[in-house]
């Protein structure tokens, strides 16, 4: 029993990333079908508000402390949501329409990257470049780009026939539909970046993670909801066609609900650098999946950028564990020096009530 606890984390975050490589599928069916990609965000921010509203209320009846938003803590909320879950959404699943499932699933490798030169831009991240742990990631952030660029531009022999995409998509039809898809895709993770550092000023002012999120679902709802109603034309757009849309949009719903849970607990069973990890498995069960029975195109160039954006991945969370390594050593010897202090204060203070006893016992006149 023991080591199938050991292995839970494992486990769960292997079935996690079949639940993304399924995000990306079956969205990519509905969409092909012609459901709106900015309808999809609507009906999955709706979903996954009803799911998380009632657990965030149950919560905070269970517990005592009262939470409440503060015009700074509502502002932050507001553009996190925005940026974070509106913006993000909308390119993801404009992107996702536009290229593949293969491509979207490979693009998100790029989020790790892009957040360490962001936050190396803001000053968070410390960057040395004589550190060989600084030029790792520095190094792994180029290969990462790059092989995001090869997905885009250098697609390569085609391997698989081109699918026949219906004018859904919000830049129309015509061009070069790839290229705006992986753009799209780009632009996408760069906002999931912008929503990680974001965490920081959130989480310090609503430590509350489910109060937060549920806010920031709600909130993201509204955002694409007038979105979709400012793009689209008629109601037409917003009518469930089939089965097909319908189920992807409540598997969407429910599923981003789950893997809130999951990954919140892996990460604190293991730690983020753990969770990320595991992020190209999803692009291989998505590659295998939509080649063999979705027919997906597939193209040489963008097999190669996707392989070169995971090892870029993997140099970037290498220099990244082996920081924390250094900072957790350096905090060791800290500590024991902490202790040997506190011991030595207790020691003192111990002698002190022995003498004073002793002085005591002692009597008065001799």
């Amino acid at each position: 029993m023991g080591e199938f606890d050991y292995y839970k984390p494992t486990l769960a975050m292997i079935g996690l990333q079949f639940i993304y490589a399924g995000f990306a599928l079956f969205t990519r069916v509905a969409l092909v079908q012609g459901m709106s990609p900015r309808v999809f965000v609507v009906y999955r921010q709706v979903i996954a508000t009803l799911i998380m509203a009632p657990i965030s209320c149950f919560r905070r009846r269970r517990t005592s402390g009262r939470i409440s938003l503060g015009i700074r803590s509502f502002s932050l909320i507001f553009v996190t949501s925005l940026i974070g879950v509106t913006a993000n959404q909308n390119a993801y699943f404009e992107g996702l329409y536009l290229a593949s499932s293969t491509a979207a699933s490979a693009m998100v490798n790029l989020i790790p990257a892009i957040t360490f030169v962001m936050a190396a831009i803001l000053g968070m991240e410390k960057v040395n470049i004589r550190s060989f742990r600084s030029s790792a990631k520095i190094i792994g952030t180029i290969v990462c780009v790059g092989g995001a660029i090869s997905m885009a531009l250098l697609k390569g022999p085609k391997l698989l026939n081109m699918e026949l995409l219906p004018s859904k998509s919000f830049f129309g039809a015509g061009g070069d539909n790839w290229l705006l898809g992986c753009l799209s895709l780009f632009g996408s993770s760069c906002f999931w970046s912008i929503w990680v550092i974001m965490q920081v000023p959130v989480t310090a002012c609503v430590p509350d993670h489910i109060y937060s999120s549920t806010w920031m679902l709600f909130f993201a709802m509204i955002q694409s909801a007038m979105f979709a109603l400012l793009i689209e034309n008629g109601p037409e757009a917003w009518y469930l066609h089939s089965v097909e849309e319908f189920g992807c949009c409540l598997y969407a719903g429910i599923g981003s609900a789950v893997t809130f849970f999951v990954q919140t607990w892996c990460i604190s069973q293991r730690g983020p650098l753990f969770s990320a990890m595991f992020n190209p498995l999803c692009t291989v069960i998505t590659t295998i999946i939509a080649s063999v029975f979705l027919h997906e195109e597939l193209y040489t160039g963008s097999l190669l950028g996707a392989f070169a954006v995971i090892i870029g991945l993997y140099v970037v969370l290498w220099g990244k564990a082996e920081d924390l390594k250094e900072i957790k050593q350096e905090a060791v010897p800290k500590l024991q020096h902490d202790q040997e202090k506190m011991g030595q204060l207790l020691i003192n203070e111990s002698s002190e009530g022995k003498n004073s006893k002793v002085d005591l016992e002692e009597p008065l006149l001799s």
